[in-house]
């Protein structure tokens, strides 16, 4: 019987490590360096920035299926609007955190590791001729009319598994 050196044991330990480290941590989100943040405590992948302009959210729902994806170095499938729950979820509630200021003169409390260009954002949650928004200046949402852009944006998602 052969014994592995145990020097490829150690090695092998060492990469295992490195490559569950942020879930180990605790951390839950990490940047892919590829344009998109993985969300591990919800099992998401989040785009790292929103469509930079006004849409409204026929435009949004085709902008996540099918611009936002050719924009990816890798592709993925499934990216869809996010649940108002999911939008929830990234707001910060803690009264210390500041946020940043985004390009639009917002002050947004959403986790800085995704980057909006202003702070209202489109759900998937859509009842008939409305659909609701987060505000992530306030974190507050709303329902308004499909057709309606005023400074709205999206944000892609998916499931990491099916």
């Amino acid at each position: 019987m052969r014994r592995f050196p145990s020097f490829f044991i150690l090695a092998f330990l060492i990469v295992t490590l490195l490559f569950c480290l942020p879930a180990l941590a605790g951390e839950r989100f990490t940047d892919n360096k590829n344009g998109s943040i993985t969300d591990h405590q919800l099992g998401l992948m989040w785009a790292a920035t929103d469509n930079l302009g006004d849409i409204d959210w026929h435009q949004a729902e085709k902008w996540v299926r099918f611009t936002f994806p050719l924009s990816l170095p890798v592709q993925y499938e499934n990216w869809r609007l996010p649940t108002l729950k999911e939008l929830i979820s990234l707001h910060v509630k803690d009264k210390n955190y500041q946020g940043y200021e985004s390009t639009c003169g917002q002050q947004l409390k959403i986790i800085p590791e995704i980057q909006l260009s202003c702070g209202f954002i489109w759900t998937g949650d859509r009842r008939g001729i409305s659909a609701s928004v987060f505000n992530f200046n306030r974190g507050t949402f709303y329902s308004d009319r499909l057709v309606h852009k005023r400074g709205y944006r999206v944000l892609a998602v998916r499931n990491l598994k099916e």
